[in-house]
C-alpha cells in the first residue's frame, strides 16, 4: 500500500486515547483522522475511505459494535478493516468482537507494539 493512501481513522470518545493512538500511527507513517463518536466515525468512513479503523467499543449513543455492523452493510465502507480497542479484552470479548466484524481487539491501555501488530494483521 502506498504510504500516501495509508490513512487510519481513530474513533474514541476520550480525547487522550485518540491522541495516544494517533501519535503511534503517525509515528509509523500513517495519516490519521479522528472521530469522537461512532456516528461521526460512520460519516468520516464514508467520506474519507480510510485504510483501517481503530474503534473504541464503549461510547455514548451508538457503540463500536453497532458502528462496525453498519460499516459492514454499507458497500462504500464494508471492505475497511476494523480493529476494536477496549478495556474489555478477555477471550469471550475477542470472540464477540470478531463476530461483530472486527479483525482484532486490543486492550486498553495499549502499547505501541500492540497497535502496530494489529495494524499489520488487519491491514493485510
Amino acid at each position: 500500500m502506498d504510504i500516501a493512501t495509508r490513512t487510519a481513522l481513530v474513533v474514541d470518545d476520550q480525547a487522550t486515547a485518540r491522541a495516544r493512538m494517533s501519535t503511534i500511527l503517525a509515528d509509523a507513517g500513517w495519516r490519521v483522522s479522528t472521530a469522537g463518536s461512532a456516528a461521526e466515525a460512520l460519516e468520516k468512513a464514508r467520506a474519507e475511505r480510510p485504510s483501517i479503523i481503530f474503534m473504541d467499543i464503549v461510547m455514548p449513543g451508538m457503540d463500536g459494535y453497532q458502528a462496525c455492523r453498519r460499516l459492514a452493510v454499507d458497500p462504500a465502507t464494508r471492505a475497511i478493516p476494523v480493529v476494536f480497542v477496549s478495556t474489555k479484552c478477555q477471550r469471550a470479548d475477542q470472540v464477540w468482537a470478531r463476530m461483530q466484524g472486527g479483525k482484532a481487539l486490543i486492550g486498553k491501555p495499549f502499547s505501541d507494539v500492540q497497535v502496530l501488530d494489529a495494524l499489520r494483521f488487519a491491514a493485510r
